[in-house]
């Protein structure tokens, strides 16, 4: 099989078609439909549907790209290192992360990346979606309280607290033994979906509330926001309320000892770990000796 008809064939299935893989890669339209229908040939099998404005993988399209495309990387990837000597990180290194955390982790880290590896070219992903890594061409991922899935592995780099917060206009209301707890308008995100109480810890004393959802937002910056402006309660990390809480905007009412956030970075477990990841995850680590997340405004 010719690798580099293998690889443009990957070029044009991540892309969707040759227009855009052109674009990206800055190879000619007709070298990479040549090598596509090369590959084709090769195999015995027709691998994409040839329409009028795009490209379509067949089903043995897609089964060949989804079986090679990480096997490919990691040719590349040792050829790389094989040529060099040693295993320098090298190369693109496309990160995802949410948008709240990207503006810490990593894009203020990312000069600092750079300067210690000259030959990485840093691509910092931020999106709140739930992406995967091997679908979108993703090498990290900064995830806060990943689900478990084996097909990812990592490590947690820092923790930060929840906080029960509330505009001043919020009183939190005397809760009474024997009955229900007292329900108050919160605001949460929009894939918070349980309605359980919020069990919280004021001084050394628990306290309940049934949080009566009026907003679900879909980022942390538009729950805080709207908590500032009295929309009811929220449950924000302790790492965005510094200045709030010392200005007096906001309110805390106790702590969710329950709901502690782990600020983690993924890479997938499907392939070898090249040297730029190691570097990248390693590099994290360390920026957070104490495993703290620094605060923000």
């Amino acid at each position: 099989m010719d690798l580099t008809a293998l690889a443009d064939f990957h070029l044009v299935a991540l892309h969707g078609g040759l227009n855009k893989a052109s674009r990206v890669s800055g190879k000619p339209k007709a070298t990479l439909s040549r090598h596509v229908r090369d590959l084709e040939e090769s195999l015995g099998v027709r691998l994409v549907h040839r329409g009028a404005r795009a490209l379509r993988l067949t089903e043995e399209g897609q089964a060949l790209h989804e079986r090679t495309y990480e096997l490919l990387r990691e040719i590349v990837a040792a050829a790389d290192s094989v040529a060099s000597g040693v295993a320098i990180p090298r190369g693109t290194l496309r990160v995802s992360a949410p948008v709240l955390i990207s503006q810490t982790v990593p894009a203020r880290l990312a000069p600092r990346f750079i300067a210690k590896y000259p030959e990485v070219t840093l691509e910092i992903v931020a999106d709140d979606r739930m992406i995967d890594l091997f679908e979108e061409g993703l090498d990290v991922a900064v995830r806060v309280n990943p689900r478990s899935d084996d097909s990812m592995v990592g490590r947690c780099i820092a923790e930060d607290e929840m906080l029960v917060v509330a505009a001043p206009s919020i009183e939190l209301p005397k809760s009474r033994a024997g009955r229900e707890p007292p329900s108050v308008p919160a605001i949460t995100l929009t894939s918070a979906t349980s309605n359980a109480p919020w069990r919280f810890v004021r001084g050394r004393k628990e306290r309940v509330i049934q949080p009566d959802v009026r907003m679900r937002l879909s980022s942390l910056l538009m729950v805080r926001d709207a908590a500032r402006e009295g929309g009811g309660v929220a449950a924000l990390p302790v790492s965005m309320l510094a200045e709030d809480l010392a200005s007096g905007r906001l309110v805390a009412w106790g702590t969710l000892p329950d709901r502690r956030v782990e600020i983690w970075v993924l890479h997938s477990s499907r392939r070898l770990v090249s040297s730029k990841v190691s570097a990248f995850v390693s590099f994290l680590a360390d920026a957070f000796p104490e495993r703290k997340f620094p605060a923000r405004a």
